[in-house]
């Protein structure tokens, strides 16, 4: 067997993140040399999911404020003490989105075949949160209807609204022809909420419930992108089963799918190597019959060479945003929040909560300029045993993002409880902040390339997807069209499952 410094590689991937793991997938049937390598001794990057005992060192690593250059500030809180949890009966997601049924990236794990070793659950419903009135009512969770069945069968809405809401839910099917084209278009760059007032008369509750279902991160999407978002949050419920629109990769979010992606390349071929990094890249010089190579030196002190180089941005460059995270491990399995909602329909392991804009919460009434969401997840979703729940907490970071989040959290879980019973309790809290971009991209020099940071959309953005293709189209150059035509359409390797659905 040749090491690793007398193998001809035709590519070295630096990283484990969602993209590079699917350049993998992409590149595990071309028959290239492939090392790919990640200074962590873990998979996913930014997408990961940790044990407590991992989550411990990860957060100790990065308690600065500029932290490894994508996460920072991140501190641990367990109220009862370090032996409370199981350090290995949890695990944690870093950055948890869901994936609309109708994204492209399902479509590529579906044509590839690495959908077979997926499991996904059905994100159920959106609530948001509504604040206690005076002595006359306790705080609650109110669920957002999205579909026309939805809107016949709630009974807080008035029947004004209802027509309003109907009427917005119709036009938003097909917002992107004529004449939906000349309604909004003269709008499209004002904030989604005034659109919806001035030409649907809906109130604020009802703009808030619209809102709330594009996940917009500041509450001020605008129109163009917040009809887009809708648009693909109603066309996506019902595509795989009956009270859903988007799904959720069991064990591990983005991180299962980026383990899927290297596990194919190690099928392919590919040699992978965690715990190891890339210290230096020069450029060999070239002649017309040695094409130029890369010369790399691994933190190894190993030296290869390769044709063509991928690797993640180290730290953030250009406009970027930062979101402030507390994950919490509740002790109750928080069963409101994972109801079914039609029959037929499976149930649910990710709810979610929105605290709009301007809502007050807490003892003492604060609210924030910015949404506060909450990802939930039950046991199902194979991060926490059986009675738990894992809560995962979002907010543009501020100067108050940590003490928002803490007292939306204190407040959600006291709309939660059980007349009778103490409110569920916090058993364990993770803080942190991590930066990324609105738009993804790639930067490529020759036969490098460069992803930038992800976004921090707590929904999968399928512009993640362009980059990933941009590399593969680097380092296949030059393609022919039929091997572009059949890029990530794979058959099925021998002896694979026939099956050919998802297993929800």
């Amino acid at each position: 067997m040749e090491s690793l410094s007398d193998t001809k590689w035709d590519v070295v991937i630096s990283g484990t993140g969602l993209q590079q793991s699917l350049l993998a997938l992409a590149l595990s049937r071309s028959g290239k040399n492939i090392l790919h390598v990640d200074p962590n001794e873990y998979y996913g990057e930014a997408e990961a999911v940790l044990s407590l005992q991992e989550i411990d060192e990860w957060a100790a690593a990065r308690q600065s404020g500029d932290g490894d250059g994508v996460f920072a500030a991140a501190r641990v809180t367990r109220p009862d003490g370090p032996e409370s949890l199981s350090p290995r009966g949890y695990t944690l997601a870093l950055a948890p989105q869901l994936i609309h049924t109708r994204s492209e990236l399902l479509s590529k794990l579906v044509s590839s075949k690495a959908f077979r070793q997926l499991e996904f659950l059905a994100v159920g419903s959106f609530y948001i949160y509504q604040p206690s009135s005076g002595e006359t009512s306790a705080a609650s969770l109110s669920r957002i209807p999205s579909t026309r069945e939805d809107v016949f069968a709630n009974t807080t809405i008035s029947v004004k609204a209802k027509r309003g809401l109907m009427k917005f839910l119709k036009f938003v099917l097909d917002y992107n022809v004529e004449p939906q084209t000349d309604v909004w278009k003269p709008h499209a760059g004002d904030s989604l909420a005034s659109f919806l007032a001035a030409e649907f008369k809906l109130d604020a509750d009802l703009q808030a419930y619209i809102v709330t279902l594009t996940l917009s991160l500041d509450g001020k999407i605008s129109t163009e992108a917040g009809l887009a978002a809708i648009h693909r949050h109603i066309t996506s419920m019902g595509v795989f089963g009956a009270g859903f629109a988007a799904v959720y990769p069991k064990w591990g979010g983005l991180s299962e799918i980026a383990q899927v992606g290297c596990r194919a390349g190690a099928v392919g071929g590919a040699v992978y190597m965690l715990g190891v990094g890339i210290r230096d890249v020069q450029k060999s010089s070239s002649t017309a019959e040695m094409p130029e190579e890369l010369d790399i030196v691994l933190t190894n002190d190993v030296a290869i060479k390769s044709k063509a180089l991928v690797k993640a941005l180290g730290k953030p460059a250009g406009e970027s945003r930062r979101l402030s995270r507390l994950t919490a491990i509740v002790d109750s399995d928080l069963p409101a929040l994972f109801e079914k909602v039609t029959d037929g329909a499976p149930t649910p392991a990710v709810g979610v909560v929105a605290i709009p804009a301007g809502t007050p919460f807490g003892e003492d009434g604060v609210s924030s300029e910015y949404p506060i969401y909450v990802l939930a997840h039950s046991s199902d979703a194979g991060e926490c045993p059986t009675g738990k729940c894992v809560l995962y907490l979002s907010i543009l970071t501020s100067p108050d993002a940590q003490t928002h989040l803490e007292k939306a959290l204190a407040s959600l879980l006291a709309s939660l409880s059980v007349e009778g019973h103490e409110p569920p309790k916090s058993l364990y809290q993770l803080y942190y902040e991590q930066t990324g971009f609105d738009v993804p991209s790639i930067n490529i020099d020759g036969k490098s390339a460069v992803f930038s940071l992800l976004p921090l959309d707590l929904a999968f953005n399928d512009s993640v997807l362009d980059p990933v293709r941009s590399a593969w189209e680097m380092i296949a150059s030059p393609a022919t069209d039929e091997e572009s035509a059949d890029y990530l359409v794979f058959t099925d390797r021998e002896g694979a499952d026939a099956e050919d659905e998802f297993d929800n």
